[in-house]
């Protein structure tokens, strides 16, 4: 990677406990603070899926989305202000190709796949974020997304897939935060990461036949596919990529990485 391109990341991010997790939060804010201050931020989370490809509203100040339940009330009040980001959605909007519409959003806000880990990466709030929505989950078409966002990398726009490397749910029978990992969230958590390691994209791309722990580890499998476009904005995509975080949250490989 040449030193004037900003890095790709892909993370698991958490419900809003995460907010509470010491651990979690000092390691998130390490790996931000390591990382050169993006111009901007592009993140796609595992929380909006829709076809053709959106992007959220860009004018400051835009309402979050409070897409979850059965927590604490006070993090329906948390608020992340960030600042205008029309440039940035213009910039996005110039990588689609033109028979591929792309729907401008006027007033949809970030969803807690984006704000609850920038909340703890940028606290601040001063740097112009934009989501992006997932069209698909085929990994091919996903890789192509990211090889069309790679030019904001030269523009210091930091892009990020919002997920979690394990997201088995309906499968968790302790809840506790630091539960130990069910086999089946163990085991596909470490066979993504000697996949990740060794840059073994055809592995990756066909995880749900290959990787242990399917389909329990994704009954759903949106809060892997992110993985992909972060993975297509990479300089090679067959090139090892470095794991940032690991272990477990609740059971759930937290496991998040920097490509290069």
């Amino acid at each position: 990677m040449t030193e004037s391109k900003t890095p790709v990341l892909y993370i698991s991010h958490g419900a809003p406990p995460l907010l509470d997790d010491e651990l979690w939060m000092s390691q998130l804010q390490a790996w931000s603070s390591s990382l050169k201050r993006p111009a901007g931020i592009v993140i796609v989370s595992a929380h909006w899926e829709s076809a053709p490809i959106s992007i959220s509203a860009t004018q400051a100040n835009t309402p979050l989305i409070y897409d979850f339940g059965g927590f604490s009330p006070r993090f329906y009040n948390m608020k992340y202000d960030t600042p205008d980001a029309g440039w940035l959605g213009d910039l996005v909007a110039s990588l689609m190709p033109d028979n591929e519409p792309l729907h401008r959003h006027s007033s949809r806000g970030l969803d807690h796949g984006a704000w609850v880990p920038l909340k703890v990466m940028y606290p601040e709030a001063d740097i112009p974020v934009i989501q992006l929505s997932m069209p698909t989950h085929d990994p091919i078409k996903l890789l192509e997304l990211g090889r069309r966002l790679k030019p904001l990398r030269d523009q210091g726009v930091l892009l990020i897939g919002s997920g979690f490397m394990t997201h088995g749910l309906p499968f968790i029978r302790d809840w506790r935060t630091d539960a130990e990992a069910p086999a089946w969230s163990s085991e596909f958590d470490h066979w993504a990461a000697e996949a990740l390691a060794i840059g073994d994209i055809e592995s990756l791309i066909n995880y749900k036949s290959l990787a242990p722990g399917m389909p329990y580890a994704h009954p759903t499998v949106e809060h892997f596919t992110p993985l992909f476009i972060s993975l297509g904005a990479s300089e090679n995509v067959e090139k090892p990529v470095e794991t940032k975080i690991d272990g477990y949250f609740m059971g759930l490989a937290k496991r998040s990485v920097q490509v290069a």
